[in-house]
């Protein structure tokens, strides 16, 4: 019965969230993998963190093989709480906008996919938006 109610639950945020990543982190879920490796995911790290114009960040991780995608995610209050702010399929160029100008971020990333889903967060210094 357990498994019924949770498969049935799976199939409700597979028809809701449609495809989009991004949605579907944002149940809870991770997506399922069609990769078939034998390991977990390597933790990518982050290459730079600098201003991208007004209210923006821009971040460069490294790449992870095996990877689908990247998810960040951003902190006001100093990484007690986090929001969800970017799922990018590229590493090296993922743009994070709607910030708030003069508010201290900090910024952390996971790759997604491999055999565990995801890789352990990594989390940026504290960086003030312009």
């Amino acid at each position: 019965a357990l498994a019924d109610a949770l498969n049935a639950d799976a199939d409700i945020v597979q028809l809701v969230v449609n495809g989009d990543l991004e949605m579907l982190l944002d149940t809870g879920y991770l997506p399922a993998s069609n990769n078939h490796a034998s390991s977990p995911l390597d933790d990518t790290s982050i290459l730079k963190l600098l201003n991208n114009g007004t209210t923006q960040l821009f971040l460069q991780l490294t790449p992870v093989v095996n990877a689908r995608s990247y998810q960040t995610q951003v902190s006001v209050d100093a990484g007690k709480t986090w929001q969800e702010a970017v799922v990018s399929t590229k590493a090296f160029r993922i743009v994070i906008p709607n910030l708030v100008s003069g508010a201290s971020y900090l910024v952390r990333a996971r790759a997604i996919g491999g055999s565990t889903g995801a890789s352990a967060w990594v989390v940026s210094a504290a960086i003030i938006c312009t």
